[in-house]
Order: structure tokens, then C-alpha cells, then sequence
């Protein structure tokens, strides 16, 4: 009779890592295509005044954004509140032209489901918002939101 001989020394086989670049690669190509980059520096300071009765947009690309509030950096530009257009200040003048652009920059389908989105800081007079908001009625911007955060007053 033959005897079986018992392999004590040997443990357990290594662990396979021949797929981890290809793991590595599909999480990373994940988190490329979810991500959203940020669009615009903010320079002026939001707080957002509070709303109960809120409803979300329905597409968020359809929307233009205006800024109102008193710049981040008080030193340089003063406390007063300013618009931002962009990434940049802007006048009360130049808002019919930023209009304009954002028009062409979409398609021709898409054009008359634009809304303007106004992020007013809480403490910002509404001297600024009225002209802005004549400046937009004068651009044919009649579809105009105001940003808020759900909560009680």
C-alpha cells in the first residue's frame, strides 16, 4: 500500500491582484463623470434669506444665476452690495447684455424656458434687486426666481 503524504507547510495561495488596476480605473472614471465642477467663483457674500412655501426647478441647465450681495472682500470693494455676472462685478447697465449672451450661448429650443435665478444676500436692499429686475423686464427676462432655503421665519 502506498502511504499519502500531508502538505503541512504549505498556507493559503496569494491573493489574486491582477484586476485592481482595472478597478482602480472604473472608480476613477466614476467619479470623473459625476462629479460637478464649480461654475462660478462666488465674490459676493450669501446668505440666503429663508421661504416656506419653496419649490424646486425643474432643469437646473435652463438657468441663468445674477448674485446680489456685499462683496467677500469688504478692504477692497467696500460693504455696499454689488452684482456679479459670472465671475465678475458688474453694473446695473450690463445686465441687459449678460442676458443676451446667455441667450446665444443656448440653444434655439431652449431659449424661451430660460429662468433667472436672483441669490440676493438676506441683508441686501431691494433698491438693487427693482433695478435689476427693470433691467430684466426690459430684456424680455420675464420668467425670474428668487433662491431661498426652506425654513421657518
Amino acid at each position: 500500500m502506498s502511504k499519502f503524504k500531508t502538505k503541512k507547510g504549505k498556507g493559503s495561495p496569494a491573493i489574486n491582484t491582477s484586476s485592481l488596476p482595472d478597478i482602480i480605473f472604473m472608480l476613477l472614471f466614476f467619479f470623473m463623470v459625476t462629479t460637478v465642477m464649480r461654475e462660478v467663483t462666488l465674490r459676493v457674500k450669501m446668505r440666503l434669506p429663508q421661504a416656506t412655501e419653496v419649490q424646486k426647478l425643474d432643469k437646473k441647465s435652463l438657468v441663468m444665476y445674477i448674485y446680489m450681495g456685499p462683496p467677500t472682500n469688504a478692504a477692497l470693494y467696500g460693504t455696499e452690495s454689488r452684482i456679479q455676472l459670472n465671475d465678475q462685478f458688474a453694473r446695473v447697465e450690463d445686465v441687459p447684455e449678460f442676458i443676451a449672451r446667455e441667450r446665444e450661448a443656448r440653444n434655439e429650443a431652449d431659449r424661451n424656458f430660460l429662468t433667472t435665478s436672483l441669490k440676493v444676500h438676506s441683508e441686501t436692499k431691494m433698491g438693487i434687486v427693482t433695478d435689476v429686475k427693470q433691467e430684466l423686464r426690459k430684456s424680455g427676462a420675464f420668467r425670474i426666481n428668487y433662491s431661498t432655503l426652506k425654513g421657518q421665519y
